[in-house]
């Protein structure tokens, strides 16, 4: 694309994706840049973790005042490397990476040599309406307090975190996916955060752990609690019936409850569809690709997966085939909202991603991997619970879209930035064909 401005939804600003690519002194008294209007925001905070009472407002990012405000609250977190007294408001440095409906992202660092770059997140005032923030932010702690999964959080601030920052070369591209040995990185990656514990994250009692107790599936758990939203946005006076009858919720939500009782009768926690903690959103923005590796860290390392936001319990399976619906997605095309399936992994490229997980999951009990025949005798299992789980993932996001979709619409915007409601459309066929496909 010509254009600096990239068209993609507010999920996909991942922390790499340069919006617009300025890079400005905080001490500059130049005119705000805006993002989102500011509102009130929940203030979330996690135990564990420090916090400081200071908001910042994302749209004065390069007025002084937002920068000795940013320099005080990185002081109180004590995030390291900030806190010499050499360092002054001046001396920041901050670089602004998206400006989206759910966060605005910027990399901070100094003209000194001392302070290392840090990622700033300030949330947005509709951020909570899809997103637990309080669940995101426990989640981000567990898993890298834990298990050294994402970005450390050094602490929160009245409606924002700061996070750690990782040197990468660049994130991953749509056609990066497609190379083999990439492929079995993620795989890899996946495989690893699936072994973590989900009541840990959860939270959850001994009186109310396991599914339909302390936690739900999230495919299902969204669905269930986005349609009413999305009917709401549907029934604006600016959505044309046109529009009412291609969408046609009643006719979706008839089609769900059918296949989610079909479901029941194929899933099989045994060969794929055990639930784990999952990502969910394992789309190529969300992939970090490290400059540099440590000799003695495993290669699949060298991928760091980010952006947890709708990271949550669900079927092994549905994760696996969420990822394999991103194969069809280019978000820096001409059309970013249209996915191209006749892009879907084939079968050798199914496999090999299967073979590189199940490596990484599947350990005899003395904590060695399988043998590779074994491992082999699981791909026709797995891949069958995976084809099983995906029309949830077109549903799940064909609903989301039609949520996101409601500031544009409320407004009348002819051109949004990004095509949520085209993109709706095109999940929503999506789902259908697989329906047909699956016999149902």
């Amino acid at each position: 694309m010509n254009s600096p401005v990239i068209s993609i939804p507010a999920r996909h600003h991942s922390i790499q994706q340069n919006v617009t690519d300025i890079l400005v002194a905080a001490s500059a008294n130049s005119s705000s840049s805006i993002f989102f209007a500011d509102g009130d925001v929940e203030v979330v905070t996690e135990q564990g973790l420090r916090h400081a009472e200071v908001k910042l407002e994302a749209r004065h990012y390069k007025q002084f005042s937002f920068a000795s405000h940013l320099l005080q609250c990185l002081r109180s977190l004590k995030v390291p490397t900030w806190l010499g007294p050499e360092i002054t408001p001046q001396d920041i440095r901050i670089h602004k990476v998206s400006g989206s409906l759910t966060n605005a992202v910027f990399f901070v660092s100094s003209s000194l040599q001392e302070p290392r770059t840090v990622l700033l997140r300030i949330y947005g005032p509709s951020s909570g309406s899809l997103i637990s923030r309080p669940k995101e932010l426990h989640a981000l702690h567990v898993l890298s307090s834990q298990y050294r999964i994402g970005p450390r959080v050094y602490g929160t601030f009245e409606n924002g975190r700061v996070e750690e920052y990782f040197e990468c070369n660049r994130t991953l591209t749509a056609s990066d996916l497609r190379d083999p040995k990439i492929s079995r990185w993620i795989g890899a990656r996946m495989a690893e955060l699936h072994s973590v514990d989900i009541e840990a994250v959860e939270q959850t009692s001994p009186d109310n752990r396991g599914e339909g107790k302390g936690w739900e599936i999230s495919a299902k758990k969204n669905v269930k609690s986005w349609i009413h939203p999305a009917r709401e946005v549907l029934g604006l006076p600016t959505v044309s019936e046109t529009l009412r009858r291609e969408l046609d919720l009643d006719s979706f939500k008839s089609n769900w409850d059918m296949y989610m009782q079909w479901l029941a009768t194929v899933d099989d926690v045994k060969r794929g569809s055990r639930r784990v903690y999952a990502h969910n959103d394992a789309q190529y923005g969300n992939l970090l690709l490290l400059s540099e590796r440590n000799e003695n860290m495993p290669e699949h390392r060298q991928i760091i997966v980010v952006d947890f936001e709708y990271a949550a319990p669900n079927p092994a399976s549905y994760d696996i085939a969420n990822h394999f619906h991103e194969w069809t997605a280019n978000y820096h095309s001409d059309t970013p909202h249209i996915l191209d399936h006749t892009r879907y992994p084939t079968k050798e490229e199914r496999y090999n991603f299967y073979m590189a997980y199940l490596q990484y999951s599947m350990l005899s009990p003395d904590c060695l991997p399988l043998p590779k025949l074994e491992l082999v005798g699981l791909l026709p299992d797995l891949d069958k619970q995976v084809n099983a789980w995906s029309p949830a993932s077109h549903a799940m996001w064909a609903i989301w879209g039609i949520v996101q979709a409601r500031e544009d619409l409320e407004n009348g915007v002819e051109e949004p930035e990004f095509d949520y409601i085209g993109y709706a459309q095109c999940r929503l066929t999506a789902f259908r064909r697989e329906l047909k496909e699956l016999g149902l």
